[in-house]
């Protein structure tokens, strides 16, 4: 056998070895002999890199090069399903499935609702090509390089298994869904070591998973120890008309599928899945939250459809929150990026849904008046989600006699400002914006973010440990480090060190709208900086705007107006403001984008839905803002028109017929630019009867593989 040989015979052993081990639970070699046979892959690996494999056993370690996530649309977009609480919705649904399937047998697949990070993976000729999160639903980040990590996850799956070698075999190309999650077990250890190491805990499961997912090292996925499990399958050639029958196949094809998935016949083996599940969900390996029903029949689905909200033919019942009592201790106050105050109870610990609880957020004053909390008072707790805890009740009868009452922070915890509350707001503030640390901190983490300035070589750790130096103090002297002052002579960090001052003198041709959402000025968020930016169209026009010109600018009012003029009227703000000006940032908008500006959508509110060919989705937002619209996120009768692409969501589909909201195309949109007629006869028709052509039509159409119904 030759070398090129062995190589292709040993991936395909670890292949199959790491398949029986992480998804059958089924060894046939012991650990050692395992390792044995991977380090002869990478030896050989090494002598020939011609033969490199992205999808080898060796690449499961993971790397140390640092990603740039990309943003991928999906194919099809991964939307969210309703949720219940109630039996009784579970029953109505039942028979509504009858009713509307005229009497036809129907089956109802019941599988577990996990609390992950949902990813949609693709494979072409039974090779994964792309790992993609559910992002917005319409576009993710591409995780591919961590996913590929995750050892249940296949890479390659047997040639023998395809559709063109057995029946009900893998098609050539298609996509699969699931759960990312991080089991109990890791999650214990990792916050073990972090504890160990003085870091911060993770909340939850599902945030270090998450976490876990985005890192920018490869090789610390590998090691966290991540778990995932798939239960949706996409395609235009899939196996069989039954879901559950398709799940059973991807088993068969390598896939760790969804544990204790059942095919029900009556409305009371639902009733019993659910029942059995809520009690033996406590000893699942990982987090779940509920039960996802759905008709089994792709055909079937088909015939039922969707409301204007979600498909008539699935349902989410969720487990009601474990709720458990525990002693109030004390009160303490935690500083937000805005200033934001958030009292926070602790508690004594309690084991409540798989973790020990200590602390939950009071969300505010009022909050705390509504359950006139006192100290030493036996609290509910529940977690939200079954994920984060909160208070629901107070339990008086326990209460001590000379119990004393929670009374509210009257200054910062952290630079003891005295704290204020504007009028209609819930919140306290601190409105020592220059001088809190955590303010401080908050607002340069908030300035690097990708929206802002999209200083990604930085983050909260990094300027953590530059505040902590000296090396910064504000926003401003982030444009005055250097590579040395990063390193503290340290040579081994200096390649990385000169990758941060570059990303930061990158950012000074991040466009004006932007500049002023990343200065991080409170109630200010990414919409109304673009508002704002496009309005006066220069920094200095908007400092020196009064009250009435501030409240011209559609979307806002009095609080933001008020909140904007405090901030260019702080001499600190003011002074960091003309060092940003001398750095070479963005003070204008670009004469291309005055230039372009243009009032053709004047007035009009836009919706955008689907998925586009010629620019992408924050293109064509853009392109509505400098022609004068407003873009919206959701359809209702003031809806000018939505713009839509391809695989638009049914039930957006349906509500914009029912209010005779006008759906226009990609190319009709680009038409309509430089075609101002066009755009006036559409606005005297927006209450008319919506007018769908055949080709969009079947744009449109929703098939049954096109929801994702985990969210």
């Amino acid at each position: 056998m030759t070398e090129t040989e062995r190589i292709l015979q040993l991936r395909r052993e670890l292949h199959e070895h790491n398949h029986r081990y992480y998804v059958l639970n089924q060894p046939t070699i012991s650990d050692q002999d395992f390792d044995f046979l991977l380090r002869e892959l990478q030896d050989l690996e090494a002598k020939h890199p011609e033969l490199y494999d992205e999808n080898s056993p060796t690449q499961r370690v993971g790397n140390d090069i640092n990603q740039q996530f990309t943003q991928v649309e999906h194919r099809y977009p991964m939307l969210s399903l309703a949720n219940t609480y109630s039996r009784e919705e579970v029953q109505a649904w039942y028979e509504q499935v009858s009713k509307g399937l005229e009497g036809q047998e129907f089956e109802v697949c019941c599988e577990m609702k996990y609390d992950g990070l949902s990813i949609s993976l693709t494979y072409e000729n039974g090779r994964l090509v792309r790992a993609v999160t559910r992002g917005d639903g319409v576009r993710g980040d591409d995780v591919t390089q961590n996913v590929r990590t995750i050892r249940c996850i296949p890479l390659q799956l047997s040639e023998e298994l395809s559709a063109e070698k057995m029946p009900g075999g893998y098609p050539e190309n298609f996509e699969i869904r699931g759960e990312i999650l991080l089991p109990w077990e890791s999650f214990r250890r990792l916050n073990a070591e972090r504890e160990e190491a003085g870091e911060r805990l993770f909340a939850n499961p599902r945030n270090a998973a998450s976490g876990t997912l985005k890192s920018q090292n490869s090789r610390v996925v590998a090691e966290r120890g991540l778990d995932a499990y798939l239960y949706y399958l996409l395609g235009e050639e899939l196996p069989s008309d039954g879901h559950y029958e398709n799940l059973m196949q991807c088993a068969r094809w390598g896939f760790k599928m969804s544990e204790g998935m059942r095919k029900c016949r009556t409305l009371q083996e639902v009733m019993d899945c659910i029942a059995y599940w809520d009690e033996e969900r406590k000893n699942l390996p990982v987090a779940t939250d509920g039960v996802v029903l759905k008709v089994n029949s792709l055909r079937q689905q088909q015939h039922l459809g969707y409301t204007a909200k979600s498909p008539r033919w699935a349902i989410a019942y969720k487990f009601k929150a474990e709720r458990v009592s525990t002693p109030l201790l004390e009160v303490t106050y935690q500083v937000g990026r805005t200033g934001a105050i958030t009292p926070v109870a602790n508690m004594a610990p309690v084991w409540l849904a798989g973790t020990t609880v200590k602390r939950a957020t009071l969300n505010n004053e009022d909050f705390i008046r509504s359950f006139d909390l006192h100290i030493g008072d036996y609290v509910y707790v529940e977690k939200g989600g079954e994920i984060i805890p909160k208070i629901v009740g107070v339990e008086t009868s326990r209460r001590s006699a000379d119990a004393e009452p929670v009374k509210f922070a009257t200054h910062c915890p952290e630079c003891g400002a005295e704290l204020v509350r504007y009028e209609g707001e819930a919140a306290h503030y601190c409105p020592n914006d220059a001088g809190c640390p955590p303010q401080i901190k908050g607002r340069i983490e908030h300035f690097i973010a990708r929206k802002a300035m999209n200083i990604m070589t930085l983050g909260p750790e990094t300027v953590d440990d530059y505040y902590n130096r000296g090396l910064i103090h504000n926003i401003a002297d982030l444009y005055e480090l250097t590579p040395q002052q990063i390193t503290s002579g340290n040579d081994n960090r200096l390649v990385s060190a000169k990758k941060v001052v570059k990303s930061i003198s990158d950012s000074k041709e991040v466009p004006f709208e932007r500049v002023v959402f990343a200065l991080g000025i409170r109630f200010v968020g990414e919409t109304t900086a673009r508002l704002l930016a496009r309005h006066f169209k220069d920094m200095d026009t908007l400092a020196s705007a009064s009250l009435e010109e501030l409240l011209e600018v559609d979307g806002v009012g009095e609080v933001i107006a008020e909140s904007v003029i405090r901030y260019f009227h702080d001499e600190t703000n003011i002074e960091i403001l003309n060092r940003l000006r001398e750095y070479g940032l963005q003070m204008r908008l670009s004469e291309e984008q005055t230039a372009g500006q243009k009032e053709t959508f004047a007035g009009m509110s836009v919706v955008i839905s689907g998925v586009f060919t010629h620019h992408s989705r924050d293109e064509y937002k853009a392109i509505i803002e400098r022609h004068g619209g407003k873009n919206v996120g959701s359809i209702s009768g003031k809806t000018s028109f939505v713009l839509a692409g391809e695989n638009m969501g049914p039930s957006k589909l349906q509500k914009a017929e029912r209010l005779g909201v006008k759906i226009v195309s990609e190319d009709e949109f680009l038409a309509m630019i430089s075609d101002d007629n066009s755009v006036a006869e559409m606005t005297e028709n927006t209450t008319k009867e919506n007018e769908v052509t055949q080709s969009s039509t079947a744009n449109f159409a929703a098939a049954p593989q096109e929801l994702n119904l985990f969210d």
